[in-house]
């Protein structure tokens, strides 16, 4: 089965998987959005929904934290844009300025970033972006440890957009608690968090969720017996 379609038939998810891959540039039949969105977040929303595209690096000015992780390299007025966001977040007390160095920040130059419906993408992703309530991510986190690429660090926070190279770098499953900016952007429930798996591991992961979920729902069994 398609590991697509065993997340979300097993997960039973609201939104479907969305893959992220990075390329020097566009394949052949894949437009780039038809307008810049105000965050690089955004773009997961809209593959969601079935859409598949590229960004190309203007593509993420308007978001100057997530260009700086996705690995842009903006020009002055954005990067001073980027300043002025990081200086209100530690005004606020959001963000310490020690903090910032330790960002991820995906490596090497950026060409485009194809997004597509994980069911609809053509070769390996390198990253996939799962989005899923506390039980569902439970799951997928549990399928992961399964298949020897749990996570080594407690779930991430701000920015949510930061899983994605932490999750290309270490070559794990990565669980991010969100943050406001993404839950604006993406309409992301109060409820709900992501899991962002390596591209080369999705498979692995998916061979492993069913034989999870069966477990939970035998454990589960138990576990109200003796309640």
């Amino acid at each position: 089965m398609n590991p697509a379609r065993q997340f979300q038939d097993l997960l039973g998810l609201r939104r479907p998987p969305v893959a992220v891959t990075f390329r020097d540039s566009a394949p052949a039949g894949v437009p780039r959005i038809a307008s810049p969105g105000p965050s690089s977040c955004t773009y997961w929303k809209l593959a969601a929904e079935g859409q598949t595209f590229c960004t190309e690096a203007p593509d993420h000015y308007n978001c100057p934290i997530g260009a700086y992780v996705h690995g842009v390299d903006p020009p002055p007025e954005v990067m001073k844009e980027l300043q002025g966001v990081v200086s209100t977040m530690v005004s606020l007390g959001y963000i310490r300025n020690e903090e910032v160095p330790g960002i991820p920040r995906r490596e090497g130059s950026f060409g485009v970033a194809v997004y597509a419906p994980l069911a609809e993408t053509t070769g390996q992703p390198d990253v996939v972006i799962v989005s899923g309530n506390a039980r569902q991510v439970m799951l997928l986190a549990e399928a992961a440890q399964a298949a020897g690429i749990g996570g080594s660090s407690p779930a991430m926070g701000r920015p949510t957009c930061a899983a994605l190279p932490e999750a290309m770098k270490t070559g794990r499953g990565v669980a991010s608690l969100g943050c406001i900016g993404n839950r604006v952007y993406t309409d992301q429930g109060d409820d709900e968090l992501y899991f962002a798996l390596p591209g080369s591991q999705v498979g692995a992961v998916a061979e492993k969720l069913a034989g999870i979920v069966r477990a939970n729902q035998e454990l589960e069994k138990y576990h109200k017996a003796r309640k």
